[in-house]
Formats: C-alpha cells, structure tokens, sequence
C-alpha cells in the first residue's frame, strides 16, 4: 500500500455564502493530492506523458461527513491500496481538519490510455517500478 499527504489553506473563492467549502472543489484537491502523491514516488504526470500515456478520470465519488470552512487547513491523504496490474488506477483519498476530524473520502478510478490512440493500456513500467516496493 502506498500513501501520501499534502497540506492546503482553504481558500475564501472555494467557499459557498454559508463559508463551507462548496462540493465541486474537493475534486480539484484530490487531483493536486494524486500528482503530488505521484511526485512523491520520484514520477510524475509530465513523465508518464512523456511515455505516451495519459490518464483520464473516468470515475468519482466523494461522501462529505463535515463541513471545511474558509481558512481550514486540511490534510488530504491519498492512497493506493492495490498496485494495479490492468488499466486502471484507483486512488483513494481522506480530508482532515486540524482537528483530525474526517471531513470527506473520495475514491477517484482513472484509466491508463495510449495517448496516439486512445486505447487502454497498462501502467507504464517506469511508474510501476516506482510503486512495486509498496506493494512487496
């Protein structure tokens, strides 16, 4: 299993009239938290495209159990509980306040693409390097 965190302020533009975070901007959170986590493993999105594939979002959810407010900080952890071995990557993700409270989980699918032509294809073997001591 791998995981990694990153730490962000909520912004005052990513709230609603109430002050809470409005439900769409936890998907870009979770995107900065996936290429961070990435980045963490010594890889990164340029990297993989410079591979010729790309990763599309295909699926998401997100459950919201408390609300983030204006000027939060949160802790976003994310973490890939299966070392994927076909076209698809699930990544998990957690929101904490600094209370520790859980706020929010998300699981977001992406699929591995040929970028010239638009078909499934597996991890790139330089990414999966990278993952495989996580997953002994």
């Amino acid at each position: 299993m791998f995981t990694s965190t990153i730490t962000l302020r909520v912004r005052y533009a990513e709230t609603d009239q109430m002050g809470v975070v409005y439900h769409s901007n936890y998907f870009p959170w979770f995107e900065s938290a996936r290429a961070e986590s990435i980045r963490d493993l010594g890889f990164t999105y340029k990297d993989m495209e410079k591979t010729g594939v790309i990763m599309p979002v295909v699926d998401v959810h997100c459950r919201y159990l408390r609300p983030a407010k204006y000027d939060d900080l949160i802790t976003i952890e994310t973490t890939l509980k299966e070392l994927p071995i076909h076209h698809k990557i699930e990544f998990h993700h957690e929101v904490f306040n600094e209370q520790k409270e859980l706020l929010a989980v998300g699981k977001i699918t992406l699929y591995f693409i040929e970028a010239a032509t638009m078909k499934r294809t597996v991890m790139p073997a330089v990414l999966m390097e990278h993952l495989q001591p996580y997953f002994g």
